[in-house]
C-alpha cells in the first residue's frame, strides 16, 4: 500500500551511476584542457615578451632607414 508521500503509479527511480560518471570524466577532461591552454598562453606571452625586450636592448639606432634629409612632416 502507498502513503501519501508516494504514488502507486510513480515508477522508482534509481541514480545512474553511470551517467554520474561520464558527467565527472568530461568535467575532469575539461578541467584539464583549460590548464593545458592557460599554461600554454603563459608561456606564449612570456616568450614574446622575452623577444621584444631582447629586440629593445639590442637596438643600435633607432632611426634606422630614415636619412637626414627626410623630415618628420614629409614622412
Amino acid at each position: 500500500m502507498a502513503n501519501d508521500l508516494e504514488s502507486s503509479s510513480s515508477p522508482e527511480s534509481k541514480p545512474e551511476p553511470l551517467a554520474q560518471a561520464g558527467w565527472f570524466k568530461m568535467g575532469a577532461v575539461a578541467a584539464g584542457s583549460l590548464l593545458a591552454g592557460g599554461l600554454l598562453a603563459a608561456w606564449w606571452y612570456r616568450s614574446t615578451l622575452k623577444k621584444l625586450r631582447e629586440a629593445d636592448e639590442n637596438g643600435q639606432n633607432p632611426h634606422f632607414g630614415i636619412t637626414e634629409l627626410e623630415s618628420a612632416d614629409e614622412a
